[in-house]
Formats: structure tokens, sequence, C-alpha cells
């Protein structure tokens, strides 16, 4: 591959630009929403991408938020391309916000705001504290799925419940501020091709406007060699019609 690293990233090395990319997270946004803004399609259909992105982002399912994004803009006819640049909404800077927001919500639409809400988050903490001490190495694939499946009433459940109020909040947010930053640069690129446009046909006019106050060409004149001839094959001519006369 021309201009590729000499040398295969690390693990280590790939981890951290996953954490912290190499040109900040607020440059890679940039990147992102110029991409975004670029994409061809309808404003509603780049809009309604993004926001499927950012719905799949609150959702606790790591490593689908691509697939539920390509399915919720299917449903809406939002753009592919726009709705996996959305998922980068779900970051490792936003995702401890987004995951104890979700819990949260979840957790007090399943329970209330009683006894019953403070008692499932209190197994929800035992719960994922209990498998953070768990050798994953020593349980097998059976057992580490066994403890997944335990994580599911008191921690994803009620996560996956509160990523819908909350994801769905949020889309309809990202959906409105794309769609008119869509229009707006839309608009700014047509001016902008226009007024080139508009100086390229006046530069055309005043080439053509040039061309025709030029003077024309003068005619070349003619030979003085062939002008000094002339008489000479003349004389030739009219002496070869008396030869050939009395001749006759």
């Amino acid at each position: 591959m021309l201009f590729g690293r000499r040398e295969p990233a690390s693990w280590r090395e790939k981890f951290r630009i996953a954490i912290w990319p190499r040109r900040s997270w607020l440059r890679s946004a940039k990147y992102v929403a110029k991409r975004v803004l670029r994409l061809t399609g309808s404003p509603h259909a780049v809009a309604a991408g993004v926001a499927a992105g950012v719905f799949a982002s609150f959702t606790p399912f790591l490593g689908l938020h691509f697939l539920l994004a390509f399915a919720v803009a299917y449903i809406i006819a939002g753009n592919f391309i726009a709705a996996a640049m959305g998922t980068f909404f779900g970051n490792p800077l936003t995702f401890p916000l987004i995951w104890g927001s979700t819990y949260s919500v979840g957790d007090f639409i399943l329970s209330g705001a009683g006894s019953q809400g403070s008692k499932l988050a209190g197994n929800g903490h035992m719960k994922v504290e209990e498998f953070s001490r768990v050798d994953l190495f020593e349980l097998g694939f059976s057992g580490i799925w066994d403890k997944i499946i335990g994580l599911w009433d008191p921690v994803v459940k009620p996560m996956t419940i509160g990523a819908i109020p909350l994801g769905i909040t949020a889309g309809i947010i990202a959906y409105v501020i794309t769609r008119w930053l869509a229009i707006v640069f839309r608009n700014a690129r047509k001016k902008r091709m226009d007024a080139k446009a508009a100086r390229l046909a006046e530069t055309a006019d005043q080439d053509e406007e040039t061309l025709q106050q030029e003077e024309p060409v003068q005619a070349e004149e003619p030979n003085q060699d062939v002008v000094d001839l002339q008489p000479k094959i003349e004389e030739k001519r009219k002496q070869q019609e008396k030869i050939d006369t009395a001749a006759e």
C-alpha cells in the first residue's frame, strides 16, 4: 500500500486511538460533520440517517450499533452512510453519560421512583460488582454467557428501556440540527458556484470583446519576383502563338 505504515500498529496503539484519536475528538468531530454535510441525497435523508445513528448509540448493545442504525435508517428513509457516521455520537467520552442516564431512566420506568426502584438499582450494582470479580478464564464460554444473561434483568433491561425515550429525543434533536445545517451548507455552496460561473462568463465576454476590437490581419503581399516575371511569360506566350500560326 502506497504511503502505508512501515510497521503495523500494535493493539495498544489501536486502543489508544480508539479512546483518543490522533487529531483529537474536536477535529475528528469536525471532519465527520463535513463528510455528513457533503453526502449526496436530500436533506431529509442525511438528517434521518444521522438521527438513526444517534438513536442506535443509546442502546447498550455494543457491536450492533451499525446494524441497528441501518435498520432504523431503512425504516425512516435515511442515508446509510449518514447513519454509520451518526453512531460516532457514542464514543468513550459520551458512553458513561449515556449508560448512566439510560439506566436511571429505565430503572424509573420499570419500577418507579419508590423503594422497588432502589432495590432493583442495588441489585444491578451487586451483579456488576460480582461480574467484575469473576475470573473469565476459569468460567469458560458457557459460564461467561450465563453471567451475561444474569445481567439482563438488573442492568441491560433497564438500559434498553431507558434508551428508547432518550434515543428518540436525541435523534429528533440531531435530525432538526442536521437538516438545518444541510440546507444552509447547500445554499452557501450553490451561491459560491453561481458566483464562480458568473465570473467565468464575464471573463469569456471580455475575451470575446478584446478579439473583436483587434485589427484584421493584412493580406500577404504577392512575391515581387513573380510579379517581375509576368511580362516575360506573357511575351513568350505571344511569340509561341505567332510560331504556331505561321506553321499552320
